[in-house]
């Protein structure tokens, strides 16, 4: 006799051996099925939505430093890692927002800093290594990753509800419950924190490939570090620990330091 969870496992199987890619830069084995363009469009029409009441900062040093980053970055990716950053129509905003600490990169390189920022950041090594990380999430195309995976989970979830109809109901929410649970903590968060340290993986390089010295990641995760804020358990988070970060960005510094130099040379730098 077959089992009722049978039939959606096999539909994973094959939407799995369907939609693997490989990540630029990194190698890992990547899960996702949305072509780049409808990635890039979704992220042209959530550039346009996040910057439709946005107050926007468009003079003066910050303005100017935000500008420099964003274009140095840009090139950066783009030499790095031309599939897709090639494909990227780059853009950089600065947005008037001193309460928001946060930058992000909608796929398709459009880039935006809110001033916020700014005073944790404090130099301009640091902002090239958080606007690195953001650019190493469309580089990635994580944007795609999580959409095919939040799809592909929402089919299964659905699939195994129609195969389990025979089943008492209380019986059947029990097990839906432990398969939403199962399916949040032991696939979704962790593919979340293995995105998020794939970012800093790939910001960092592309930072120091664009002439900004990554020594600067340590102490830029040591601030962010103090902002506090109630922060919970890593398996629990879709981020990794401050210490995780910390230290793996310790363990990739030897090959940041080697992108720096190779940068620099190649630009004819001393």
């Amino acid at each position: 006799m077959r089992s009722p969870l049978a039939r959606p496992v096999l539909a994973a199987a094959l939407a799995l051996l369907a939609g693997c890619a490989t990540v630029p830069g990194t190698g890992r084995s990547q899960f996702r099925f949305i072509p780049l363009e409808t990635e890039m469009s979704l992220g042209e029409e959530g550039y346009v939505s996040e910057l439709q009441d946005a107050k926007l900062i468009t003079s003066g040093a910050d303005y100017e430093m935000v500008q420099r980053v964003g274009k140095r970055i840009a090139a950066a990716a783009t030499e790095l890692y031309p599939e897709p950053s090639a494909e990227f129509e780059w853009e950089v905003k600065l947005i008037d927002d001193p309460k928001t600490v946060n930058a992000w990169c909608m796929p398709g390189g459009k880039i935006a800093v809110y001033s916020g920022l700014l005073p944790v950041t404090q130099n301009e090594e640091a902002l090239a290594v958080v606007v690195g990380h953001e650019v190493g999430h469309a580089v990635a195309r994580h944007g795609s990753e999580r959409m095919s995976q939040d799809l592909t989970f929402s089919a299964i979830l659905g699939a195994t509800a129609v195969s389990l109809s025979d089943m008492k109901p209380q019986q059947k929410d029990l097990l839906m419950g432990a398969l939403v649970g199962v399916g949040t903590l032991g696939v979704l968060y962790p593919y979340s924190r293995t995105q998020e340290a794939e970012a800093d993986e790939l910001g960092l390089y592309i930072a120091a490939w664009a002439g900004y010295d990554p020594h600067a990641a340590i102490p830029l995760w040591q601030r962010m570090s103090k902002m506090g804020g109630d922060k919970p358990p890593e398996l629990l988070s879709t981020h990794p620990s401050d210490e995780s970060r910390i230290e793996h960005m310790q363990e990739l510094m030897p090959q940041a330091e080697d992108m720096y130099a190779q940068g620099k040379k190649e630009r004819g730098e001393s």
